[in-house]
C-alpha cells in the first residue's frame, strides 16, 4: 500500500514529480488498468462540467448584453419624465417645473378641467460621442409629464410663463361649490 498515491498523469506515465519528494517512485510494470480507467473517467467529468459551466456563463453574459441593447432601444424611445413642483395659492394652483436648455417653442401645454400635460423636446446641439462622456446625467430628447390636479381649474383663463429655464404655469382655481341649506315643507 502506497503512503502518497499518485496522481493519474503520474501513473499513466510512471513520472514523478520533481517537487514532491515523498512520492513513491512507480515501478516499469503495468498499473492498475481499472484505477486508471476510473481516474480518467472522474478526470472527464470534471473537464466536461467545467466546459458546460463555460458555456452557460457565455450564454448568461450573451443574455445580459441582449437585455441591455434592448434597455438601451427602450430608453432611446421612451420620454423623459419632467419633475414638477405643484401648490396652491388661495386663488390659483402653481405648477413649476425645470426645463433649462428648452425653448419656449418646443413646450406644449394642454390644459383640462382637471389635468395638465407638459409636452417637449430638449435638443442637444452638440454631437458627442458616448465613449467621450465621463459622466452623462442630463436628459436629452422628448420629454412629457401629466398631473391630475386636486381641485378643477379654469383652462381658459390659465398662463404659462419660463424666466432663467424655470416654468411657471397659473391655472385659477374654479368656483368651489358652495354649500346651501335648504328647509324642507311640509305638504
Amino acid at each position: 500500500m502506497l503512503k502518497n498515491k499518485p496522481s493519474f498523469l503520474q501513473r499513466l506515465t510512471g513520472a514523478v514529480a520533481e517537487e514532491d519528494e515523498q512520492a513513491v517512485p512507480l515501478t516499469s510494470s503495468v498499473p492498475e488498468t481499472e484505477e486508471i480507467k476510473q481516474d480518467y473517467q472522474e478526470e472527464k467529468k470534471i473537464i466536461k462540467n467545467k466546459n458546460k459551466e463555460k458555456e452557460e456563463i457565455s450564454v448568461v453574459k450573451e443574455n445580459i448584453d441582449i437585455e441591455a441593447k434592448k434597455d438601451e432601444s427602450w430608453l432611446s424611445e421612451s420620454e423623459g419624465q419632467l419633475t414638477i413642483d405643484v401648490f396652491q395659492t388661495p386663488a390659483n394652483i402653481i405648477i413649476q417645473s425645470t426645463i433649462a436648455g428648452v425653448q419656449s417653442d418646443d413646450v406644449d401645454i394642454t390644459i383640462t378641467n382637471d389635468t395638465v400635460t407638459i409636452k417637449g423636446e430638449r435638443k442637444n446641439e452638440e454631437i458627442i460621442k458616448e465613449e467621450d462622456y465621463y459622466y452623462q446625467e442630463c436628459y436629452w430628447g422628448k420629454f412629457s409629464r401629466s398631473v391630475i390636479l386636486p381641485v378643477d381649474v379654469i383652462s381658459e383663463k390659465a398662463e404659462a410663463s419660463m424666466k432663467n429655464g424655470i416654468l411657471t404655469i397659473v391655472l385659477p382655481k374654479a368656483e368651489q361649490l358652495r354649500t346651501k341649506k335648504i328647509k324642507v315643507k311640509n305638504i
